[in-house]
């Protein structure tokens, strides 16, 4: 039966996609917060321009290559047969839903997960060096794992391996790469010895409200319809955040004395990673398990940039990599046949095939998003150089490159200026999490 356009499953998917796009100035403001003053437009332009320039990837080649038909019956990219979506009418249809507003859903989890990038080379990094390296990593690295997850033709979907809206397609790979990034550009000056605490948290929490509200069209829209799945995946969402938050709140009650509104937003944060992989394939009882146990892990993992030296500025790795890898994993686990219509975890009867199908396709991904993306590092550092002047990055980015800075009067009561004398507030002081003197 040949694939009609519903009316229902086209307005949900065109509200989903909104809500997925504002993910990303939504990032932009949660990175904003989280950096020194002197780098707060500087991390908001980076993610501001990675709408464009993955933008101009996608149509001209990234969506044919991540969802063409495959290329020498290996799984492991697509044809250039949709370049410049070549053949793709209003009229197309794929699913329920216009193909051309498949594509577009699709672009704009490529977006966001270029922008996540950005986190791990925080205060450091050239912009035109960074113009340069989110085309090429989107065409290189996001373009064929998407084919290996999502296309029919995938090597990892004929695997059987799960990744329901992004655990290993965004989550992993933008940790894997983040790390990869973080070692090409060297830690920042003062890591580990400086204090680089986040220097306005209500921007922050701003940040990660529209993170959440934009999250529920990440997962909930992947079911690419409007159906009683996507209501399912829109309750795990909702639910596996809350648990997130409330694990790692846990642990800075235990651990340090006192939970804070950084650890909250970061345990929410933890949460809807791990959720985002399993929330088409576990119940609500799964998603709060799924939750709590990245909000714990994810709270501890953030401090291991510290202990092994790798300077992963706004902890892409201890976040996004380890959330995606424990929400991933998870599936099979708790992966529930009523939602998954057919497989299910080893808590669930299914037995060890689903996870060891799931163990698989983690270290796949990670390994090559890592690879790829050190080596396209290493390659455009000798060209161009990504890292910016000592004299830059103490005078700050937001200023040397842009000619501009954020609080032209300073910032109110004078917290992580870096002015001589000024106040800066007791946050986090035993748990490593952006804290520089740990």
């Amino acid at each position: 039966m040949p694939n009609t356009i519903d009316a229902g499953a086209t307005a949900w998917l065109l509200a989903s996609t909104a809500l997925v796009l504002l993910m990303t100035p939504g990032l932009a403001l949660f990175y904003g917060g989280m950096v020194r003053a002197k780098s707060t437009l500087n991390m908001i332009m980076m993610s501001l321009v990675a709408i464009a320039l993955v933008t101009l990837v996608w149509l001209a080649v990234g969506y044919s290559l991540a969802f063409g038909s495959d290329a020498g019956g290996l799984g492991l990219i697509g044809t250039l047969g949709h370049a410049g979506l070549e053949g793709i009418t209003p009229r197309t249809a794929h699913g329920h839903v216009p193909e051309l507003l498949f594509v577009t859903f699709q672009l704009t989890f490529a977006i966001l997960t270029a922008a996540l990038i950005s986190g791990a080379v925080a205060d450091r990094v050239k912009f035109s060096a960074w113009m340069l390296f989110v085309p090429l990593w989107a065409l290189l690295v996001y373009t064929p794992i998407a084919h290996w997850v999502w296309s029919p033709d995938g090597w990892i979907a004929k695997l059987g391996a799960l990744d329901y809206a992004g655990g290993l397609v965004v989550e992993i790979a933008s940790g894997a790469s983040g790390l990869a990034m973080a070692l090409v550009l060297g830690p920042r000056i003062g890591f580990r010895r400086d204090a680089m605490r986040p220097h306005n948290l209500p921007m922050v929490l701003l940040g990660v409200g529209l993170l959440w509200f934009g999250w529920f069209g990440f997962n909930a829209g992947s079911a690419l319809d409007a159906n009683g799945v996507a209501a399912a995946v829109f309750l795990n969402t909702l639910a596996a955040g809350c648990t997130g938050l409330l694990g790692w709140l846990l642990v800075e009650q235990r651990r340090d004395g006192h939970p804070t509104t950084f650890g909250a937003a970061s345990g929410a944060v933890a949460g809807l990673v791990a959720i985002t992989p399993s929330c088409g394939s576990v119940n609500v009882l799964g998603a709060l398990v799924v939750g709590l146990v990245a909000g714990v892990v994810c709270s501890y993992a953030v401090g291991w940039k510290f202990r092994f030296g790798y300077d992963d500025s706004l902890d892409v790795v201890g976040v996004h990599l380890v959330g995606g890898v424990i929400g991933t994993l998870l599936i099979g686990l708790l992966a529930a046949k009523i939602m998954t219509g057919g497989a299910s975890g080893l808590l669930a009867g299914g037995g060890l095939a689903l996870l060891g199908k799931q163990a698989v396709a983690v270290p796949a991904v990670g390994l090559y998003a890592f690879t790829v993306t050190f080596v396209l590092g290493k390659l455009l550092d000798k060209v161009v150089g990504m890292r910016v002047t000592p004299e830059q990055e103490a005078e700050g980015v937001d200023l040397a490159l842009h000619a501009e800075s954020a609080y032209e009067h300073g910032v109110p009561g004078g917290v992580a200026t870096g002015v001589p004398g000024a106040p800066v507030h007791h946050l986090l002081p035993s748990s490593g999490h952006l804290d520089g003197r740990q």
